[in-house]
């Protein structure tokens, strides 16, 4: 049988060359990075190139690299960091209706500390508004949170212009960028954001590890105690392993992202062509133009998103119906629901997410295999109109 991946957005394979770059890091150059013996320097060279190799991929200087161990525990940093810190100076945070819940869950957790939290709504496409972001800014603001781009729909946010305006009212802003650093150009001064969050495995590097940008300057209370290492920012013995693997990846998404942006977006273009053409009663999810590349997201009225999954599974095709951390969740998606969508077209969704391992023939197998899945479901449900048109 055919086997076929098109969840990249969970996860990516770690690209081979990754695995031969962490190798020598498991048993002939184990050293801790605090230590002052030669295994160990030999361990903080390798940490200190990685943190040189990651900051001149986002536009920083390498002390404003943080290695931590994901996107959530960078995101519950920033986020916790930042307001634990400026707390006697304001308590009111911004964030969007759509996070994931690495921001969504912590902004929850302070709602009931007392902090006052405001969310954002987004338009039928998943933009949050500039406008909106101005009037929702108080004198207590301390922190704007805006993910970069959607994990579940793929919509580009305008973070540079919302950004900029936090700057000019001297707020910090922060932006979850996991689904885009490694498959997209980002740079931290042209975003305007003074945190960034991002994790290796999301761009073919292994999972258990990630960053967070600080820009200098930036009030931050120290999230894991008990030691000194990453300037006193964050406590735990160096992953070394994975953080060479982050290295390696990184590097070789920069050499590899003018030719993947253009592949993928072509593939990414057809399934958006494609697929309402072969299925009727299709919605695609998300802006239309100004998302990411390998991302596209589609609710199929009349069916039910797990048993579509199910049913791809069995032909050898992986996809899902929103973000992996919720996957076992029975209730719709918040992404879904806050760009207007019903329950009932809300739990019809699919997302496809695309990779450097991702083929024409993979793309063309799904569009064969699709329509026939929704057919067989669409035949079973209730709900389903059986008109001349749907035969």
């Amino acid at each position: 049988m055919k086997k076929v991946y098109l969840d990249y957005a969970a996860t990516t394979p770690t690209d081979p060359e990754v695995i031969a770059a962490m190798e020598p890091y498991f048993f002939e150059k184990f050293g801790n990075a605090s230590s002052l013996h030669a295994y160990g320097q030999e361990a903080k060279k390798a940490l200190e190139d990685s943190r040189q190799t990651l900051a001149d991929f986002i536009g920083v200087k390498p002390e404003e690299i943080v290695f931590t161990s994901g996107g959530t525990e960078s995101d519950n940093s920033a986020l916790l960091g930042v307001v634990y810190d400026l707390e006697k100076k304001g308590n009111h945070i911004i964030t969007s209706a759509i996070e994931h819940h690495a921001i969504s869950e912590p902004a929850n957790f302070l709602e009931k500390k007392g902090f006052k939290v405001t969310y954002l709504g987004v338009d039928k496409d998943g933009l949050v508004s500039v406008e909106d972001l101005k009037k929702a800014i108080t004198d207590k603001t301390i922190l704007i949170s805006v993910m970069h781009a959607n994990n579940e729909i793929g919509t580009l946010e305008p973070i540079a212009q919302l950004g900029k305006l936090a700057r000019n009212k001297g707020i910090y802003f922060h932006t979850d960028a996991v689904q885009t650093v490694g498959h997209i150009p980002v740079n931290v001064d042209e975003l305007n954001v003074d945190l960034l969050s991002l994790s290796a495995h999301k761009f073919y590097g292994p999972k258990g590890v990630g960053a967070l940008y600080i820009r200098k300057g930036t009030r931050l209370e120290t999230f894991l105690r008990g030691g000194d290492q990453e300037r006193g920012r964050r406590a735990s013995t160096h992953n070394i392993t994975g953080i060479v693997g982050l290295a390696c990846a990184i590097e070789l998404c920069k050499n590899k992202m003018e030719d993947e942006i253009k592949f993928q977006s072509a593939l990414r273009d057809k399934l958006i062509k494609e697929i309402p053409a072969r299925i009727p009663e299709v919605r695609l999810n998300g802006h239309p133009t100004q998302r990411l590349p390998n991302s596209v997201n589609f609710s199929i009225k009349y069916i039910e998103g797990e048993s579509m999954l199910l049913s791809l599974d069995m032909l050898g095709i992986a996809c899902s119906t929103g973000s992996a951390c919720t996957s076992s969740s029975l209730e719709p998606s918040h992404v879904l629901l806050a760009i207007g969508l019903d329950h009932e077209t809300a739990h019809g969704s699919l997302r496809i997410t695309l990779g450097r391992w991702t083929r024409q023939s993979d793309i063309d197998y799904l569009l064969e295999k699709l329509p026939l899945v929704v057919q067989k479901l669409r035949a079973m449900s209730p709900l389903y109109p059986v008109k001349e048109n749907h035969q």
